[in-house]
């Protein structure tokens, strides 16, 4: 049965699940007749139940946390085969064995930290990305309850004027439509046909509905503070980015202007950028988005 000082050194292997057999026999075993191991278990348990607390929404990839990992415990092997554990660890004393696992366990956490401090970085754009497939994920899923009638507009119209005013005060952003200031003759034609209160993230959010023909549209629109859009095919038009993608077969177009995040749903055929139509037909700008021959 190995002693204390080797013991100590697999107390986080042993947390994360990843001894097996004779050697996590062995190791409970010694938990057994060891309190001194014992408390440490339980001191690095409240740690790591802690930290898995605090953790942030979004978890990086499986692969990224095998790298990581992988980076931490090499270096731990080899801070204690530097200090001689590995070798003479039968040989220690209690004493000399705490001291060892303290000495090992500061460069652990010193290797942890630089891991951390390189993944920095990384972390806020994998964060943003994480976030705006969340935004696109609930547009389609509220898309999706409209279309099987599990979400109807709770009013029914056609004027931008009426959406805009119904909103006021069932948001908190300023939500408008932009009102009719062309007249269209061979344009698609997009219909507007109601709005309806939603929620995204525990938030009030607007969802306003549009028609072509027999396919029906939806647009999401909620506040940039906690609803975020990247990623996909980006487009610049003027001052804004459109992103462009398709998620479970619908077409979905997500942008932010004047603190709005905007989710625009459909499976109408035709481009990407004739979807911004819906909005644009309205505009004094609409003949930047006709599609070309």
């Amino acid at each position: 049965m190995r002693a204390c000082g080797e013991n100590c050194a697999r107390i986080l292997s042993y947390l994360d699940g990843r001894l097996r057999g004779q050697e996590l026999d062995d190791f409970r075993s010694h938990l057994e007749e060891c309190s001194n191991c014992l408390a440490k278990v339980e001191t690095e348990r409240a740690l790591s139940q802690l930290l898995h607390r605090s953790r942030p929404l979004y978890s990086a990839p499986a692969e990224l946390r095998g790298r990581v990992a992988a980076v931490v415990e090499e270096h731990a092997t080899s801070a204690l085969a530097r200090n001689g554990v590995a070798q003479g660890v039968l040989r220690l004393r209690s004493g000399w064995a705490d001291k060892a696992w303290r000495v090992a366990r500061l460069r652990l956490l010193a290797a942890s930290l630089a891991v951390a401090a390189m993944l920095l970085a990384f972390v806020p754009h994998f964060v943003r990305q994480a976030r705006a497939a969340d935004y696109v994920e609930t547009a389609v899923a509220t898309h999706r309850n409209y279309l099987d009638g599990k979400l109807s507009p709770e009013l029914q119209t056609n004027s931008p004027e009426r959406v805009t005013a119904w909103f006021n005060g069932k948001v908190p952003f300023a939500f408008r439509l932009p009102r009719a200031q062309v007249t269209l003759q061979s344009l698609p034609a997009y219909q507007l046909t109601g709005a309806t209160l939603v929620k995204y993230r525990g938030k009030p959010a607007a969802l306003v509905t549009y028609q072509k023909l027999t396919e029906r549209i939806s647009l999401l629109v909620a506040s940039t503070d906690f609803a975020v859009v990247a990623g996909g095919d980006e487009v610049r038009a003027g001052n804004l980015i459109f992103h462009y993608r398709t998620d479970q077969r619908f077409k979905v177009v997500t942008w932010s202007n004047h603190g709005l995040s905007y989710a625009l749903v459909s499976s109408v055929s035709g481009s990407a950028r004739e979807s911004c139509m819906v909005c644009h037909q309205s505009m004094a700008d609409y003949r930047n988005f006709i599609p070309g021959p």
